[in-house]
Order: C-alpha cells, then sequence, then structure tokens
C-alpha cells in the first residue's frame, strides 16, 4: 500500500518507539490504536505516515521508560528480556558548530551516557568524538543542538550511507 501514499524515495525509514518490532513485523501488528502516543510522558511519540506512531526527537530525548511498550496491546512493541531498544546511534554532521570553531558543547553536556566529548586540535577546533559502543540511539544530543547537526539513525541506515 505504500505506493498509493506517492513517491517516498529518499525519505528516511520512521523511527518507531523503542523494542518496535522490526518494520514489516510493526506494520502488521500495529493496529493504528496510537495507545503508546499519550503513554510517552516526553510526547516524543506522534502519529506518522500512514497513522502508525513514529518519534520525533525534536521534541526531546527518550528514557526507554517502557510506557509505551506496555500499553501496547497488539504487540507491535514489545520489550524481550534485556534486548536493547533500538539499533539507533547518533552521527554529528561536519557543520557542527564545533567543528568550525565556534564554542558549542551542547550535545556533549545532553548526552548522560558520556558517548560525546571534545578534543582540542590546532586552530581552536574542539571536534566531537563520539563513542558507538556508549552511544544508546536516545536523542538528547539532536534535540539540543543548535544547528541541527546531529542526526540519529539506526545502525543499518548509518552503514548504507558511509
Amino acid at each position: 500500500m505504500q505506493f498509493l501514499r506517492g513517491d517516498l524515495s529518499g525519505q528516511r525509514d520512521p523511527i518507531r518507539p523503542p523494542w518496535s518490532l522490526p518494520e514489516p513485523d510493526f506494520i502488521d501488528k500495529c493496529n493504528l490504536c496510537a495507545d503508546c502516543v499519550p503513554a510517552c510522558e516526553y510526547e516524543l511519540i506522534k502519529i506518522g505516515r500512514g497513522g502508525y506512531p513514529e518519534i520525533d526527537f525534536s521534541r526531546g530525548g527518550c528514557d526507554f521508560c517502557a510506557d509505551c511498550v506496555t500499553v501496547c496491546k497488539p504487540g507491535a512493541i514489545r520489550r524481550e528480556s534485556d534486548a536493547a531498544p533500538w539499533t539507533l546511534k547518533a552521527t554529528i554532521l561536519d557543520s557542527c558548530l564545533s567543528v568550525n570553531a565556534v564554542i558549542c558543547r551542547s550535545c556533549g553536556e545532553a548526552c548522560e551516557q558520556e558517548a560525546i566529548r571534545f578534543k582540542l586540535e590546532v586552530g581552536g577546533i574542539a571536534r566531537p568524538l563520539l563513542d558507538l559502543d556508549r552511544c544508546n540511539g536516545c536523542g538528547e544530543c539532536f534535540t539540543v543542538c543548535p544547528d541541527n547537526s546531529v542526526q540519529i539513525a539506526a545502525a543499518e541506515t548509518r552503514e548504507k550511507a558511509a
């Protein structure tokens, strides 16, 4: 049915709530009830394309409270034991203020995982260093970036872009 929604080439796959099933299974299981939307205390879950829930990091970062899992009766969002909430990771673009010799460390200050630190280089540039092993894809760094130089994407998407 996606072809009926027009040409979506170039658009990234939506980011589903944490612990969502893989996309085809999620679409199959989700009954569009939207119970997960009001369950998110930080209002990160919104209704997206086709009426399916997706994450909007412009509203804030996810603290992985799992309230969306609790209310998902059809099981499209399902937490399996110690499973990671998703494969999302941050990327810091070359447009980053700090990379361009403007003092900014907003992303590093917001990162509770301490996945972003800064290395001072010649010329007064403090280059952000991202530790992908520590990054949990929560989106806090995206939310606070003043020039939209942080992207959050699934590991598979990041590998395709590289």
